[in-house]
């Protein structure tokens, strides 16, 4: 995967293992582990890529604890606070969503919403994203639903979270190489010809960098 990274053009890569409390109990130490394991074989391998590593985190009450006792991994920096990368249900809008949104934003961390255009609530009622968006939260669309990866409505709710500038960043979301692949220069192309060049380079580059650069770039 990470050599397919390297030939569509990526040159740093944060890679968001799930923490999904009793499915997938990933935490700061385990990260960090499987991170130094993955470090030393691209080096063996020659491979350049720079990785760094953070979350993506299963929005539900039993992560507050985690919270409280700053054990979860940040994405990066946005205006000088912590970003966490959520995710939802795929089915839902979690109850009590939007005010652990609040709660999170009260402790200066900067909630950033993944793929909501694969959530089944969003693509019911598309606008029910801004809520979210005005209360702060930050967007991270999948470079493979605007090819249609996930289905006709999903590229559908792409395609309008991106032309109507609901986006922060576009992301590979690339789990392995026979489903999920880090391969994206169609969805590339395909965002150019909706929203043209520069807001492309902004939610592939610009904004990734603004956020990671304490991870890459200090």
């Amino acid at each position: 995967m990470a050599k397919q990274a390297v030939e569509c053009g990526v040159t740093h890569m944060v890679c968001t293992p799930h923490i999904h409390i009793g499915r997938y109990d990933n935490d700061l130490k385990t990260i960090a582990e499987a991170l130094s394991i993955f470090r030393a074989a691209l080096e063996q391998e020659s491979i350049p890529l720079k990785v760094a590593a953070a979350a993506e985190i299963r929005l539900a009450a039993e992560v507050i604890p985690l919270v409280k006792k700053e054990l979860l991994p940040a994405l990066g920096e946005w205006q000088g606070k912590k970003v966490l990368l959520i995710e939802f249900p795929s089915d839902r809008i979690p109850h009590g969503a939007i005010e652990m949104i609040e709660w999170l934003l009260q402790l200066g961390y900067v909630p950033m919403i993944a793929h909501p255009e694969r959530n089944k609530a969003f693509i019911k009622e598309p606008s029910k994203l801004d809520q979210f968006i005005d209360k702060g939260c930050l967007t991270q669309l999948t470079l493979g639903a605007l090819t249609g990866q996930f289905g006709v409505k999903v590229k559908e709710t792409a395609i309008r979270f991106l032309m109507e500038d609901k986006l922060t960043i576009m992301a590979s979301d690339a789990h392995n190489m026979r489903y999920r692949p880090p391969v994206f220069q169609e969805a590339i192309q395909y965002a150019r010809s909706l929203v043209g060049v520069e807001q492309v380079e902004k939610l592939l580059v610009v904004n990734p960098r603004l956020i990671s650069q304490s991870k890459f770039f200090d």
